[in-house]
């Protein structure tokens, strides 16, 4: 990685941690209050006022998040739900998403390796992308779907490495997207939860998640003879 890159990192990462320290501070006040009737009122008048303001620095959040790869989202889309209901903060996380990971795929298609390099491990990349498991055309997008599925795997250097591996883009940026929903779904509904004091519902939530979650692991290991996906998520986490 350049001093280059290492420094444009580097000060993206403060601008976000700052961003987000503000957003905590900005909305402080009105959060500690939110098991009452009137403290959830005063929430939702507090983010209606910021406006336009408030979705460009939830975008922001959520790029830089994606960006920078070892932000965890979670965070995010609780407070995406919190700010602008289940379904709202759903739609606009979805698109973001869908947004950031196109520009960060077809940024990968135009500069190489050497943009790679600037935000993950050489070694790291190089391990993945000369794997045979992440080389077949056949089984890629489905290893992929099953990654992006699956909650604790690192779906943002995924992103990365797709860009270097034989896949079709539109058919990536959308498995990308849409394999990411049932994480997305259960926080910003339990975001949304929170806000209504109801912590009992948010923790049923991820419960449920996890539950569907799991039930489609064990079902993908079990008809998976090859153990291809268990193989690819050890090789990612390594």
């Amino acid at each position: 990685m350049s001093k280059r890159a290492k420094a444009f990192k580097y000060v993206l990462m403060v601008l976000v941690v700052a961003l987000l320290i503000g957003l905590i501070i900005y909305l402080f006040p009105v959060i500690k209050n939110l098991s009452t009737p009137e403290g959830q009122l005063e929430f939702k008048n507090h983010v209606a006022s910021m406006g336009i303001l408030g979705y460009l620095a939830l975008f922001g959040l959520q790029f830089a998040q994606i960006f920078l790869i070892i932000i965890p989202g979670e965070p995010i889309e609780i407070l995406a739900g919190m700010c602008y209901g289940g379904l709202g903060g759903l739609i606009f996380i979805t698109i973001s998403v869908f947004l950031i990971t196109t520009l960060i795929f077809f940024s990968v298609k135009k500069w190489g390796r050497k943009f790679v390099y600037s935000f993950c491990s050489k070694e790291r990349i190089e391990k993945i992308e000369k794997s045979k498991l992440f080389q077949n055309p056949k089984k890629i997008e489905w290893i992929m779907m099953i990654l992006f599925l699956i909650p604790g795997t690192p779906k943002d250097l995924l992103v990365y490495i797709a860009g270097l591996l034989p896949l079709k883009p539109l058919r990536f940026i959308l498995i990308s997207t849409f394999a990411r929903l049932p994480s997305v779904i259960s926080s910003t509904y339990a975001g949304n939860s929170l806000v209504k004091g109801n912590w009992k519902l948010s923790a049923l939530i991820y419960l449920v998640t996890f539950i569907i979650v799991g039930g489609i692991i064990f079902v993908v290991n079990k008809f998976d003879k090859d153990k291809t996906a268990e193989k690819a998520m050890k090789m990612m986490k390594e």
